[in-house]
């Protein structure tokens, strides 16, 4: 994971100045830097109303009391299309732009789901059982023979004098 995102740090900037390259090299610097701010103002208007369909979407489910999983995974990705969009860069706006589309989103989250439950391990502990000890059919080997001593009134007297003690 960690490799993968050191190379994706390194590797997209590579690939963006690249592209940038190419395509000022066809069209020209202008052209190309009114792409890429186009493509960022688009994309925040598109952020802002799909972002506040989703919030509200949100809100109706919640007030159904139903668990908004899928609603919060489109959030999700709609930030992560938001921050693609701000990155200056054709192949970050192609990304960005497609999380826009809901089933682009589903695939992703179908696919999320299945790698998740790939990785997801489940165990149950319990307690006592069969054998000695708490929750077990206790018993033993007989009557335990043992010397006592009767401390009720000592812990009492002890105990009220804790009481009135101001720490």
């Amino acid at each position: 994971m960690g490799l993968a995102l050191l190379l994706a740090f390194i590797g997209v900037p590579i690939i963006e100045i690249a592209v940038l390259i190419q395509v000022g090299g066809l069209i020209g610097l202008w052209p190309t830097i009114g792409l890429v701010v186009l493509s960022a103002v688009v994309g925040s208007m598109e952020l802002r109303r799909q972002g506040l369909n989703t919030l509200f979407s949100l809100r109706q489910q919640l007030d159904r009391g139903e668990l908004p999983t899928q609603t919060l995974f489109d959030g999700v990705c709609l930030l992560f299309a938001g921050a693609l969009l701000l990155t200056p860069g054709f192949v970050t706006d192609v990304f960005g732009l497609s999380l826009f589309l809901a089933p682009v989103r589903r695939l992703l989250r179908v696919t999320v789901g299945r790698h998740l439950a790939k990785r997801m391990e489940t165990r149950v502990y319990t307690a006592g059982g069969p054998g000695r000890g708490p929750g077990g059919p206790g018993g033993g080997d007989g009557p335990i023979d043992v010397d006592y001593e009767d401390v009720t009134e000592r812990d009492a007297r002890e105990e009220t004098d804790r009481d009135r003690r101001i720490d």
